[in-house]
């Protein structure tokens, strides 16, 4: 595939990520808290996990192992943030969430398994395929858009990490129904694992400064702040205590 086809496809997919941000504002995506059986056959939680997150690790592995240039400059880096992310989706926080009754629709973990299988198909042929090894040389890894994106990348996962992990001890062994979370960013945000994602990718896209990887971080942030609105819509209406201060996803903003 030339660069020029390559691009197309992502301004393309750019486009369809803006009609399924506004489109996410009005359709809540049924999983989670949002359950529903209207959708379809539905699947234990922790196996849509996988079938969703999968394709993304295993396509970016595909392409750091077999890729053309993946070892030819330090592009194997962009590779490793990418891959560490998605063994933990994958494999670690599907163990380490509850099975529920509650199951997922076959039709969203297949919608989230095909938008890993482009996204990561664009990042990672342009990396190992088209990108010069002149734009991940030692003097790229000492730019500031370089260290500043590593810093964030890290920054957000680890919040993304801590919030899964208060998420998922929120519910003592035997107790059902949901609780209000507290500590951490959840003081100032409903859904701080979910700021920590579109965080971490804004520094992956500042680190890899393409199109593609600035295809990501807006697919990321078109899907993840309508969620966040839902769940937080969610939590007012469950709870009339719930903290009126406490805003979205953006800290003190939204």
């Amino acid at each position: 595939m030339s660069i020029q086809s390559l691009y197309l496809i992502s301004y393309i997919w750019l486009s369809i990520a803006i009609v399924v941000h506004v489109t996410m504002f009005f359709i809540t995506a049924p999983f989670g808290r949002h359950t529903t059986e209207k959708w379809g056959i539905t699947i234990n939680n922790k196996l849509a996990w996988v079938l969703m997150e999968a394709p993304s690790l295993f396509i970016m592995l595909y392409f750091l192992v077999l890729g053309s240039n993946s070892f030819h400059s330090y592009v194997w880096i962009l590779f490793a943030f990418w891959i560490i992310h998605y063994i933990n989706r994958t494999f670690i926080y599907p163990l380490r969430i509850k099975s529920t009754p509650k199951k997922m629709p076959l039709a969203i973990a297949m919608s989230g398994a095909f938008f890993n299988i482009v996204n990561a198909g664009l990042n990672g042929y342009f990396l190992s395929e088209l990108a010069s090894p002149l734009d991940y040389s030692s003097k790229w890894l000492n730019s500031t858009h370089f260290i500043v994106g590593a810093s964030m990348f890290v920054i957000g996962m680890m919040i993304n990490w801590k919030a899964d992990t208060i998420l998922i001890n929120l519910r003592k062994p035997g107790e059902t129904g949901y609780k209000i979370p507290q500590g951490f960013l959840f003081d100032y945000i409903s859904s701080p694992n979910l700021f920590g994602e579109i965080i971490e990718w804004s520094g992956f896209a500042l680190m890899a400064y393409n199109l593609p990887a600035l295809t990501f971080i807006v697919w990321t942030f078109a899907n993840l702040v309508p969620r966040a609105k839902n769940h937080h819509d969610w939590y007012v209406k469950q709870f009339p205590e719930y903290p009126a201060k406490r805003k979205i996803v953006f800290p003190f903003l939204f």
